[in-house]
């Protein structure tokens, strides 16, 4: 197997419950995925489920997190704010030239329905302050329930996409595609505060009203403008 495998997703964090349902929905669209662990044992055992829920029909392959960074094209890392930065520092040199997608959210415990956002403004924000000017960095994926990833089931939310690039918004609105969501282009970086403060609205809601999916969808837009 070569080094650097040509249309690859890495999902780190890959082990837990979004990370694990973005990699089903993109090895099922038919894309190469890497599942990242610090632990490549249980990278393995996850890829090894994914694919029998696919019945075979996927490339699913677990490594550690800096070995799926190394060899993917586009990097997605899903994995709690406490691990954020470290995770970033620990994979740095393998992301340089290439896309990394931040599904992070800085929550807070005990407090998750506040919103908490760091001195960089965001976590895709300290995500490009760590990785610097050689990684192009979106954010997305915030607010989509595990649950329904990896159920296949109809998901009654969009998803808002900003970058550091049109090429990262791009790339990664074509993922949101591919996952079978809608997805549409929100701007810069810099507004990713919006997504990720609304994860805290999002979960206050839910907590209120008895509910376990509560989304967003823009309005008032063309569809043909939902897709990149």
């Amino acid at each position: 197997m070569a080094d650097h495998i040509i249309g690859t997703i890495a999902v780190l964090g890959g082990t837990g419950k979004e990370g694990k349902g973005l990699a089903y929905r993109w090895a099922k669209y038919g894309y190469q995925v890497l599942i990242g662990s610090r632990k490549v044992e249980k990278a393995k055992l996850v890829a090894a489920e994914l694919t029998g829920i696919l019945a075979g029909k996927a490339i699913i392959m677990g490594f550690t997190n800096l070995e799926a960074s190394e060899k993917a094209d586009i990097i997605t890392l899903t994995v709690p704010y406490a691990v954020h930065r470290e995770m970033l520092e620990s994979v740095r040199s393998a992301l340089k030239g290439k896309i990394l997608i931040d599904v992070t959210v800085p929550l807070v415990p005990p407090k998750l329905i506040r919103v908490q956002m760091p001195p960089a403004g965001s976590a895709a924000q300290e995500a490009h302050e760590i990785l610097g000017e050689e990684v192009q960095v979106a954010s997305a994926f915030q607010n989509i329930s595990y649950e329904h990833l990896i159920h296949d089931e109809p998901i009654d939310c969009d998803v808002l996409v900003t970058g550091t690039s049109k090429e990262a918004r791009f790339e990664t609105l074509k993922l949101v595609a591919a996952a079978g969501l809608t997805g549409w282009d929100a701007g810069p970086i810099e507004n990713s505060v919006v997504m990720e403060g609304l994860t805290s609205v999002l979960i206050s809601i839910n907590k209120h009203y008895g509910s376990m999916s509560a989304g967003l969808r823009i309005t008032g837009v063309r569809a043909l403008a939902q897709k990149p």
